[in-house]
C-alpha cells in the first residue's frame, strides 16, 4: 500500500519548488520506510533544483535528515521499526573492490531503494542523493539508515547526514588533522565551520578561518577558529603565512568549490602540507593552472574529500556520542526551523549567507 505524504518537489530547472502529494510505497527487500522528523536545507538541494547535478526532473529534494524507521522489507536486519536513524547517501555494498580491500568509505556501488516514489499521477520522482527527505516519509535502502542514540535532537542529528559530516570528515578523515597542527579553512558556511570545529576537537593548535563575509567569520570564531581572515580586504595566502611563522598551514581545507580558492589553499600550505577540497564545484569548473614545478616542488598532497571519506556506521554514532557529551555542538549549526512550505525561502536565505542551516521539521 502506498503512503500519501507531502513532499518538496523541483519540477524543472531553476523553477521555485512546490509542496506536492507524494506516494511512498511500502518497503520491499532491503528497503526501509522512514518517518522523517527533520531535514536540513543543504546547498546540494539547490544544485539539484538549478540543474547543477543533473536533469532527471522531477526531483524529490532533501537528504540531510533524521527520523524513525516505520517499517522494513524482507531480509533487513540492520535496523528495525522504532529505531531512530540518520539517513546517509553512501550505503556501502560490502562487495565492490574498495569494500573488499577494507576501504568501504570509497565504495563504488552504494545502494539506493529499488522502488520509485511518485507524484499522485504516477510520475516517478528522482530522490536527491537517493533519499528525498523533504517529505513526511521516505523510502531508502536499509543501509542508508544508520541507527544512533535517540536522545539526540533530530534537528541537530540530521545534519550529520551531509554537511557537518562532510566538513568534519574533510578535517579528520581526509586531511588527517592532528594535535598541534595548523589548519586553514577557506569558506565558513556549514561545511567549513564543521571542519573548524573538528580541527579544534582533535587538538589543532592554530585554526584560521577565511571568508569574504564578516558574519561568517564571526560564526567561525564561535566554532573555535583562533584567527580570521577577511579575504575581501587582505591576501589570505600572505596572512596565513604570517600567522604560521612564515611557513603556511599544515592542512588547508577548501570548502567553497571554486578554482581560485583552491589555488589560494594550495599556496597557503606549508611544504609537504595537505590541501583538502570539499567544496562542491559546478561541472564547468576546471583545476587552476598551477605550474607543474610548484606542484612537484611543494610536495605534500592534494586530496578531494567526498562526504568526508566517512563510514556512516562508524562515524555517525561516534559524533552523536560526542554531541551528547557536549564536545561537538551540533545545535550551533541550526539557524532556524521551518516547515516544508518554507524551503524555497530558505534557499534564498542560504544564497544570501544569512543562515548556517535552515532545518525543516515535520
Amino acid at each position: 500500500m502506498a503512503h500519501e505524504v507531502r513532499g518538496v518537489v523541483a519540477r524543472a530547472k531553476g523553477e521555485p519548488v512546490s509542496v506536492e502529494t507524494v506516494l511512498v510505497p511500502d518497503p520491499g527487500p532491503g528497503e526501509a520506510l522512514v518517518g522523517v522528523q527533520a531535514c536540513g536545507v543543504c546547498h546540494t538541494d539547490l544544485h539539484y533544483r538549478d540543474g547543477g547535478i543533473g536533469d532527471d526532473y522531477p526531483y524529490l529534494l532533501g537528504h540531510e535528515a533524521a527520523g524513525v524507521v516505520e517499517a522494513v522489507g524482507p531480509d533487513v536486519t540492520g535496523v528495525a521499526p522504532g529505531d531512530f536513524v540518520i539517513l546517509n547517501w553512501r550505503a556501502v555494498c560490502g562487495e565492490c573492490r574498495a569494500c573488499r580491500r577494507g576501504r568501504p568509505w570509497y565504495c563504488f556501488a552504494t545502494h539506493n531503494a529499488t522502488q520509485k516514489m511518485t507524484l499522485a499521477d504516477g510520475t516517478p520522482l528522482s530522490p536527491a542523493l537517493g533519499i528525498g527527505a523533504f517529505a513526511e516519509k521516505t523510502l531508502v535502502a536499509a543501509g542508508q539508515a544508520t541507527k544512533v542514540d535517540p536522545r539526540a535532537r533530530p534537528e541537530a542529528a540530521g545534519l550529520l547526514g551531509c554537511g557537518v559530516m562532510a566538513g568534519y570528515g574533510a578535517a579528520v578523515n581526509t586531511g588527517g588533522v592532528q594535535r598541534d597542527d595548523t589548519v586553514a579553512v577557506f569558506g565558513c558556511g556549514g561545511v567549513g565551520n564543521a571542519a573548524i570545529a573538528a580541527a579544534r576537537l582533535v587538538g589543532a593548535r592554530t585554526v584560521i578561518a577565511v571568508d569574504l563575509d564578516p558574519r561568517k567569520l564571526e560564526w567561525a570564531t564561535d566554532f573555535g577558529a583562533t584567527h580570521t581572515v577577511d579575504a575581501s580586504k587582505e591576501d589570505p595566502v600572505e596572512r596565513i603565512r604570517a600567522l604560521t611563522d612564515g611557513n603556511g598551514a599544515d592542512v588547508c581545507i577548501e570548502a567553497v568549490g571554486r578554482p581560485e580558492v583552491l589555488e589560494q589553499a594550495f599556496y597557503a600550505r606549508d611544504l609537504a602540507g595537505t590541501v583538502v577540497q570539499v567544496g562542491v564545484p559546478t561541472p564547468d569548473m576546471a583545476l587552476p593552472a598551477i605550474p607543474m614545478i610548484d606542484f612537484f616542488g611543494r610536495g605534500g598532497a592534494l586530496r578531494p574529500s567526498w562526504y568526508g571519506d566517512c563510514l556512516p556506521s562508524r562515524d555517525f554514532p561516534l559524533l552523536i556520542d560526542l554531541y551528547l557529551q557536549g564536545r561537538f555542538d551540533l545545535d550551533r549549526f541550526v539557524s532556524e526551523t521551518i516547515s516544508l512550505d518554507g524551503v524555497e525561502d530558505a534557499f534564498h536565505k542560504m544564497e544570501r549567507g544569512e543562515v548556517l542551516r535552515s532545518v525543516v521539521t515535520i
